[in-house]
């Protein structure tokens, strides 16, 4: 059994350990697996190191969070914030929702504090089908599907991979690859030439 193999999942009442550590011990477990696996990439992170970082017991990471690719999957959304962006972006008026999508996917990368997390989710996802597995599945489902559903229009998955693979491939050319002119460019120059497209995809009919 590998190490992070986990045993049964409780789906009951924690255990009397973990409440005794109180509802902190799920963020600091979440915050000490975005920091593994930003240094560490997907590959090398292991549910033990992620509970050695944030001093609690490995039995704990299972208990919050189950395997190691629900870790990935939690840091991930705490990267995005799906339950706080999609009404954002679906809350202004249809013909600027573009606009908000391109700059609000911006915004993330732009952030110091959420860039590095992003490149090594990114990067995993490049290396790791696991990781891409669930980069996929939040991107396109948990955000870009739930978006074009609400829109009402035709196709509503394909409009979305379109919308996803337009935005990862400017994350890929601009953070990772870093080419340039596009990694040096104003980010309001970007959402100015991006968001007519992401509009499209989204709306029209």
């Amino acid at each position: 059994m590998t190490e992070d193999a986990p045993g049964p999942r409780r789906r009951g009442r924690p255990s009397r350990r973990a409440a005794a550590e109180g509802p902190d011990t799920r963020t600091r477990i979440l915050e000490a697996a975005r920091t593994e696996f930003a240094e560490r990439g997907y590959d090398k992170t292991s549910i033990r190191g992620i509970a050695k970082a944030a001093e609690v017991d490995a039995a704990l990471v299972h208990h919050y969070f189950g395997t190691k690719d629900e870790v990935f999957a939690a840091a991930v959304e705490l990267s995005f914030e799906p339950a706080l962006v999609i009404p954002a972006i679906l809350g202004g008026p249809r013909e600027g929702l573009g606009e908000r999508l391109a700059r609000y996917f911006l915004s993330v990368w732009e952030n110091p504090a959420t860039r590095a997390q992003l490149l090594a989710i990114l990067r995993s996802a490049l290396t790791h089908e696991a990781a891409a597995k669930v980069l996929r599945g939040f991107v396109l489902r948990r955000l870009l599907v739930r978006i074009a559903a609400e829109l009402d229009v035709p196709d509503a998955t394909f409009r979305a991979e379109l919308a996803a693979s337009h935005m990862i491939g400017i994350a890929m050319l601009r953070y990772v690859i870093r080419a340039e002119p596009l990694a040096s460019a104003d980010p309001e120059d970007i959402v100015a030439m991006v968001a007519p497209t992401l509009q499209r995809y989204l709306t029209e009919s």
